[in-house]
């Protein structure tokens, strides 16, 4: 389906695009590549300070209507960073029409340049939580995300809990922001075949049955509490836990030795992104303890892979995972061991949450998103 739009050139700052391969990155891949489906009329210019990393480029092979661009001069090191914040503009095509900062950055010298913007933001967790962030960053990103919402047309929030922020620590009044979900990649709306799923099975070493939870294994993210209610479990389960390693990785680990729960937590590192369908689909349960996110995505990525969903209170995860999840308080192991203890004891129940997880996440489909995004772009150039 062709959403009505005239021809338009548009620009977006694509660093994350090409440089990150899981968040910020898979957000940017996801909106350029909707866009260029949805409104192929268009020309997507995607600028970033190097070509960065090939296999990240590949994903977006194929769609005549993007157009990677890159400095007129080859830059190192903080060059870089400086040509996104203030060299890019003065290199934009003389007709573009608007630009889209992706990842909550916008360049100097668009409004002297007749360049209208938008900006994503995605989250304000280094103000939200500050503990979690070093005082030097804190202040980096307060500077940045603040400039480019006050100077930004319009602003997109990708939850509510985000535009609430946006509202308390910037004062930016609501009428200024749109929230407009994301969805996840369409591989995860596929059912895995069962060769594919033994093979990352046995590649993996994973347990016939495990509960899973995916994202980077960092205090925030709150993955100790799961192990707590493990331990509370009246017969001890298989943990998957996907997601870069950090410090407070040797938490968990300490805890799971210190309860006797080793053979039972499998920490998965560097796994590649087509293995994660099949490690979702895999699962007897995914559980999100997370104690704050922008949005929440592994909750939709769970939901289209048919596996019911545990999330914590506190943020938006209620707005990704819908009223078929459940939710308990990200202190509360207990809780959290008892509701376990529900889904995984009552197949009634779990059909349940299934149907009701796929029926919520029909919201966040790319046609529906594409709208909503082509909306703010009307409002933002009048059309």
């Amino acid at each position: 389906m062709n959403l009505d739009f005239r021809s338009l050139r548009i620009a977006f700052d694509a660093k994350r695009i090409t440089h990150n391969a899981t968040g910020l990155g898979n957000y940017g891949r996801t909106m350029v590549a909707m866009l260029a489906r949805f409104a192929p009329q268009n020309r997507y210019d995607l600028y970033t300070p190097d070509p960065g990393r090939d296999e990240l480029r590949r994903r977006l092979d194929g769609i005549p209507q993007l157009t990677f661009r890159y400095p007129r001069k080859p830059l190192h090191g903080p060059f870089k960073a400086l040509w996104r914040s203030f060299g890019l503009s003065r290199e934009l095509a003389p007709d573009t029409a608007l630009f889209h900062g992706l990842s909550g950055e916008l360049p100097s010298g668009l409004r002297k340049r007749g360049v209208r913007s938008v900006v994503t933001i995605h989250d304000l967790i280094f103000l939200r939580f500050p503990a979690y962030y070093k005082p030097v960053d804190r202040w980096i990103y307060t500077l940045k995300f603040r400039s480019a919402c006050r100077r930004a047309d319009r602003i997109i929030a990708i939850s509510e809990a985000t535009k609430r922020d946006v509202m308390h620590f910037f004062g930016i009044p609501e009428q200024k922001i749109d929230v407009i979900y994301q969805g996840c990649d369409e591989r995860f709306k596929h059912p895995v075949d069962a060769a594919l799923l033994d093979d990352v099975r046995r590649r993996h070493a994973l347990p016939d049955h495990y509960i899973l939870s995916v994202g980077s294994i960092e205090e925030r993210k709150n993955l100790l509490l799961l192990l707590q209610a493990v331990a509370q479990l009246p017969a001890p389960r298989h943990v998957v836990a996907v997601g870069k390693r950090t410090p407070y990785t040797q938490q968990v680990e300490e805890f799971a030795a210190a309860h006797g729960l080793t053979p039972y937590l499998h920490v998965l590192e560097g796994v590649s992104f087509d293995d994660l369908p099949a490690l979702y689909q895999g699962a007897d349960l995914f559980v999100y303890p997370s104690r704050y996110e922008g949005f929440g995505i592994p909750m939709i990525e769970a939901a289209n892979c048919g596996v019911p969903s545990i999330g914590a209170t506190g943020s938006c995860l209620e707005e990704a995972g819908g009223p078929g999840a459940l939710y308990v308080d990200p202190d509360d192991p207990q809780e959290l061991a008892r509701r376990i203890e529900e889904v995984l004891g009552d197949e009634a129940l779990r059909r349940r949450m299934v149907a009701d997880g796929r029926a919520w996440v029909a919201r966040f489909e790319p046609e529906v998103i594409a709208s909503e995004l082509l909306s703010t772009y009307r409002k933002v150039l009048a059309l």
